[in-house]
């Protein structure tokens, strides 16, 4: 399968199907380098071939990017957590002269539809995010090395990082141009970025938004906009020196060899996407996708070097491989289907055996720690992603410990009271709630999502606590608030479909901002900010005609004509 199906026009109804492989053999836009005399340090250059657009139609000059650019970044960073493990610190740099990033190409944004648009800002942003998890959990902290004019999402992409290093060269410049002149927003976190992370003044940050050339040298440092400018004459052994200082500084537990990240073995057809742990089954007459997850079979591994030994093909980071794959294939290439149904299938115990191997080393075993983190981050796509998440909890299910987190992820959760008719032996349907409900995967907004589903009752969490380890059936299940409702067998069927034809018949566009208004209840953190906040006025700006019409900002840009915009504030 090609990266995208080059036979769609992006600027009409469709949009590309996109493929999220990538192996650092196909490396277009990015260079990796790992000096073995230094391992403990990585250097990502940013090396855009111009004739590499993920869809014709546009060029990518002056080292701007689109999807297929930041799906290579994405490659990147999840190679250097589970491949390059003796990494410890990563220069962000650029290949070309006086040129580290121009952003977001604006030809491929101008013509793009309005979903391809918001997938790609959605998936940079979590590509950002990434950066920032791995400089907070793994031990690998990121520098931006601004070796050139850094504007739009080429400075956002230097945000992401810990500390940002600005050459000083009498022409280099930190900005964010997007408002002046294409009258759109950062929307990959620029705007959030420089006041909740930087701590740019508020007065300074709307000073700096709109001013298209931005800033460079001493003013960026006073300003908080970069941590430091290296004059030209030092520049690489500055670099160099910032780097060292940050690998020895870091907390990453020790490593010997990483593993491999082999392809993954998938399958497709017009009905739906199988892997060996995860499937997903397409019903276009009603819109929904069918997912299950299969829990482990077989034994536990007996050693941590066993684990080591498995590498991709354990099954924790097997499962969070492909079901991070799915998310992304789904979100992309199936926008119709605007319902998911999550199900599980497998042994409950199972599913908790290998969960404790996790939970057993994850504080002294790098390759543990980056699966918890791993599955961390894929459950946080599926809070973020704009599809309504059903869960259907039935015998034969193992929604435990860190499954169930896959099960309160979701809108509602339906739990069949009782065995199915016909089935005298089978077990009722389970959950079984683990201590990693309690604080190892948190969601965007800080909160565990049991904390998140009973926001302001840290009591009745507590309680949940004091329930761990049991197995609980559909009518205490009820009782405790985690799930929606529990049918009986009686009345399964019936009251699943009739809940799908409800869901289906409803606006998806009220959907989404409903849906995206209750997973986030709390207190605002910057990646929930981000996603709440920021990429749901960009959605809606995308859409207005300052931006996008005819006479619009984005249309305009470069032909010498100014946009025509509407004056009139809504």
């Amino acid at each position: 399968m090609s990266d995208a199906d080059p036979s769609v026009d992006p600027d009409g109804a469709d949009t590309p199907r996109v493929d999220f492989d990538r192996d650092p053999s196909g490396y277009r836009h990015w260079q990796l380098e790992i000096d073995p005399a230094q391992p403990s340090v990585a250097w990502v250059k940013l090396d855009v071939d111009e004739a590499g657009g993920l869809v014709p139609g546009y060029e990518l000059k002056m080292n701007s990017y689109d999807l297929g650019v930041d799906i290579e970044l994405h490659d990147i960073t999840q190679r250097l957590r589970f491949t390059h493990p003796q990494v410890r610190a990563v220069v962000l740099t650029s290949a070309k002269d006086r040129n580290f990033c121009a952003g977001a190409n604006i030809r491929m944004l101008a013509g793009s539809s309005h979903p391809w648009k918001v997938n790609f800002c959605k998936f940079t942003n979590e590509t950002r995010n990434g950066i920032e998890d791995a400089t907070a959990h793994s031990g690998q902290t990121w520098i931006a090395a601004v070796n050139g004019t850094a504007a739009g999402g080429g400075y956002e992409m230097a945000l992401a990082c810990e500390r940002i290093l600005l050459i000083d060269d009498n022409s280099s410049t930190v900005a964010l141009p997007e408002v002046p002149l294409l009258g759109v927003l950062p929307g990959t976190g620029g705007l959030t970025r420089v006041t909740d992370k930087r701590r740019v003044r508020k007065d300074r940050a709307d000073v700096f938004a709109t001013k298209s050339e931005g800033f460079g040298g001493r003013q960026a440092v006073e300003w908080k906009l970069v941590d430091e400018v290296i004059p030209k004459r030092r520049w690489d052994s500055g670099v160099t020196e910032r780097a060292v200082e940050a690998a020895t500084a870091s907390t990453r537990l020790p490593a010997g060899d990483g593993i491999e990240l082999p392809p993954l073995e998938r399958t497709e057809t017009a009905d739906g996407i199988t892997y060996p742990h995860v499937r997903a089954a397409f019903d276009r007459d009603r819109g929904v996708i069918e997912i299950t997850i299969d829990g482990p079979e077989g034994g536990v591994p007996e050693s941590i070097e066993r684990v080591h030994a498995l590498g991709a093909q354990f099954w924790p980071l097997a499962m969070t491989r492909q079901l991070d794959d799915l998310v992304l294939r789904l979100r992309s290439n199936e926008p119709d289907l605007g319902t998911w149904v999550v199900r599980t299938r497998g042994d409950v115990e199972d599913a908790l055996a290998f969960e404790r191997v996790i939970e057993q080393h994850s504080g002294d075993d790098w390759l543990v720690n980056e699966i918890r983190h791993y599955f961390k981050r894929t459950l946080k796509r599926l809070d973020v992603t704009s599809r309504s998440l059903i869960a259907l909890i039935e015998p034969g299910s193992c929604f435990a410990g860190a499954l169930l987190e896959l099960a309160l992820a979701c809108d509602r959760q339906y739990m069949l009271d009782g065995t199915v008719e016909g089935d005298e032996q089978g077990d009722e349907a389970q959950i079984m709630l683990s201590s990693s409900n309690f604080g190892a995967f948190p969601m965007p907004n800080g909160l565990t999502r049991l904390a998140s589903r009973f926001y302001g009752d840290d009591d009745h969490v507590a309680k949940l606590r004091q329930e761990t380890g049991r197995r609980i059936e559909a009518r205490e299940a009820l009782e405790l608030g985690l799930v929606t409702d529990a049918p009986d067998d009686i009345d399964w069927d019936d009251e699943v479909r009739i809940m799908l034809e409800e869901r289906a018949s409803l606006s998806p566009d009220a959907l989404t901002g409903m849906e995206a208004n209750h997973r986030f209840v709390g207190p605002e953190t910057m990646e929930s900010r981000i996603f709440g906040r920021l990429t749901a006025w960009q959605n809606w700006i995308f859409v207005r005609p300052n931006a996008s019409g005819p006479e619009g900002a984005l249309r305009k840009y470069g032909t010498g004509r100014r946009a025509d915009f509407d004056r009139k504030r809504v």
